[in-house]
């Protein structure tokens, strides 16, 4: 019998298939160069992809935003929203996560990316152009995967 391992959430398939399809819609949309960083549920870097041309903490950025929506299991909207209400409790966010390594960046364009049942499967964190578009890439990528989105924004 073979051994099989645990994906931890999303698969490196699952990931790279966002990665590739997020960064088409940037280049669809005419975006400035992307950094796209796919975490799985327990945190971890599952791919990264960085344009060519992508500023210095592009990286940084893009991971913030999808460890920020993870540590919390919210979107970066929410996030966003939170960071203008309780400024103190989102510094003290930024703090933990820093020390964690990967810091938090409460904007849109850090995604969770669910299952159908609405488990959290792991987050996308995209920068590089406004965080609008940079969001807008991540829905894409997220959808052509097959999976669902959590921008934190509440359902309609």
């Amino acid at each position: 019998m073979p051994t099989t391992y645990p994906t931890n959430g999303l698969t490196l398939a699952q990931a790279d298939a966002i990665i590739d399809a997020s960064l088409a819609k940037g280049r669809n949309l005419g975006l400035l160069p992307l950094t796209v960083v796919v975490l799985d549920a327990g945190g971890q870097i599952k791919a990264v992809k960085r344009e060519d041309g992508c500023s210095l903490l592009r990286f940084d950025i893009a991971q913030g935003k999808a460890f920020g929506a993870l540590s919390l299991g919210v979107g970066g909207r929410e996030l966003a929203r939170r960071a203008t209400a309780m400024q103190g409790f989102v510094n003290a966010l930024s703090d933990l996560t820093a020390a964690k390594g990967a810091g938090a960046v409460p904007a849109p364009g850090g995604v969770l990316v669910t299952d159908a049942k609405g488990v959290i499967l792991g987050a996308v964190g995209i920068s590089g152009d406004v965080s609008a578009q940079d969001e807008a890439c991540g829905l894409a990528g997220i959808a052509a995967a097959g999976l669902m989105a959590d921008t934190g924004e509440p359902a309609a």
